[in-house]
């Protein structure tokens, strides 16, 4: 969490990137992850346990930068090699190689059931037919994409009759489908739904017709008698319960963000994510994706929450799954996102609470002032991540100005958001990676905008944040959520 304000004015552009058409290169992409870094050199941080020597990904100009390791070029080396000395070294690494087959082999294999996009395992026959009630694909994803949330939390429902979301009409609705609805998206159960006035029409209504999914006990039509709809709420979501104080880069008072958690691995802190339901936690996708396949285990995990110390830790809630989304590109960043199932549900309280995900339509303006917290590093350069839990406020920044030419030259995707400030002072960091950006809505609710991603360095002039956006990505976490409950 970068939080100081530098002396004077930010260095100036030209000396943290090469601007250009094409951003010149990724190589200056900062995953938000714990880890070292070389000082005044661009670099790409990747998560590193107990943060020991981390490597600057290089283009193929830029020479490798190594933190706490002599510069020694590969080239250079190689000339001294003899024909016998290659053979030696290829068997060298022959043994390695079977080595590691056998000491972790085993073990991989375990892990390939728990780290997927479930999705893309699938199958679904020839005739299948999407939201008809009917589950046609062996995982399900035929009926996962048929329940979303409007603005105000409006249940919207499609079905096979014209694959449409249309609002729920409130004739006929009651307790059981409320729960069913919401069990059906991966959550436990219903917090609570109201009936509100509507003129939305046509809608969906429910029948007679017993399913085992709530479009399948629906049907559309052109009216609806009541005039009024459903709104409804899985969780007790996007509530602060302490007094709001809020001030750009300071530390967070406990109950403030009540969804923030720390991600262990292996003891050490690592990135940051929000609870959106009491077994589902939403992170970054580059923070499980390390050259080492140990890091996709979720046996080496740890979930903390409740707090706003890494010295008053309570008692961890372990992982179960970790699914990655599988359109996730570690050289764009784009789709970002990691949704983490724990073993236990989590007992809501004032201290440990979830963020409310945003309407399937949801947008957050540019100039909305939205906050993000971590325990990352507060200044860049650091090697290490904060104690207590910091905050700072952003501004949501317009995507077509962070793809300007002397900005992000076109790197941003519709599945991010920018967010910051361009005169540079106030922004996440390293170790931040996966925490929450987080916008209030008009109903004084906590929404949860973004991911903590990617930048180029951390606070710097013309160099703000980049998160994933949630809203982009609803209709991933909704049926990852739908289907690791079949």
């Amino acid at each position: 969490m970068e939080i100081y304000y530098p002396e004077g004015a930010p260095p100036p552009y030209e000396t943290v990137v090469q601007p250009g058409p094409q951003f010149q290169a990724y190589e200056n992409i900062v995953h938000r992850g714990g880890g070292c870094m070389p000082p005044n050199q661009p670099y790409y941080i990747q998560p590193q346990p107990a943060i020991p020597v981390v490597v600057s990904r290089p283009s193929p100009q830029t020479q490798v930068t190594v933190c706490n390791t002599t510069n020694v070029s590969y080239v250079n080396r190689r000339r001294y090699f003899g024909i016998t000395g290659i053979v030696i070294l290829c068997l060298i690494l022959l043994a390695i190689a079977i080595w590691l087959g056998v000491r972790y082999g085993s073990q991989m294999t375990s892990m390939t059931s728990s780290v997927y996009d479930i999705k893309t395992q699938d199958i679904c026959p020839n005739n299948t037919i999407i939201c008809d009630g009917h589950q046609d694909c062996n995982l399900g994803s035929d009926e996962a994409v048929c329940v979303t949330f409007g603005l105000n939390s409006t249940v919207m429902v499609r079905t096979s009759q014209d694959e449409i979301f249309h609002p729920m009409c409130s004739q006929g609705w009651g307790q059981s489908y409320a729960d069913q609805t919401c069990a059906q998206l991966g959550f436990q159960k219903s917090y609570q739904y109201t009936i509100v006035p509507s003129q939305v029409f046509p809608t969906a209504s429910v029948t007679n017709t017993a399913s085992k999914f709530i479009q399948g006990e629906v049907t559309v039509s052109p009216s609806c008698p009541s005039g009024k709809t459903v709104s409804l709420m899985c969780t007790n979501c996007g509530q602060q319960y302490i007094g709001t104080r809020i001030v750009g880069g300071t530390q967070a008072e406990l109950g403030q963000w009540p969804w923030q958690v720390s991600l262990h691995y292996q003891s050490s802190h690592m990135c940051g994510g929000s609870l959106i339901a009491p077994n589902f936690v939403v992170s970054a996708a580059h923070c499980f994706l390390w050259k080492t396949p140990v890091s996709l285990n979720p046996s080496k995990w740890a979930v903390y929450g409740g707090m706003i110390s890494q010295n008053q830790l309570p008692s961890p809630y372990l992982v179960s799954n970790i699914y990655i989304n599988g359109n996730y590109n570690n050289i764009t960043n784009d789709y970002d996102i990691a949704l983490l199932k724990l073993t236990q549900q989590v007992v809501f309280s004032n201290t440990f609470a979830p963020v409310c995900l945003p309407a399937f339509d949801q947008t957050f303006a540019p100039g909305t002032t939205c906050y993000t917290s971590g325990y990352g590093v507060t200044s860049q350069g650091s090697a290490t991540v904060s104690t207590n839990l910091m905050m700072v406020n952003v501004g949501i920044i317009a995507t077509s100005i962070c793809n300007n030419v002397h900005i992000y030259g076109g790197l941003i995707t519709n599945n991010m958001i920018c967010a910051g400030y361009l005169s540079g002072g106030k922004d996440s960091c390293q170790g931040d990676s996966g925490g929450p950006l987080v916008c209030k809505g008009s109903n004084q609710l906590w929404y949860l905008a973004g991911l903590t991603s990617w930048g180029s360095g951390c606070a710097q002039l013309n160099q703000p944040g980049i998160y994933s956006n949630v809203t982009a990505l609803l209709p991933w976490i909704y049926t990852t959520m739908q289907e690791s409950m079949l």
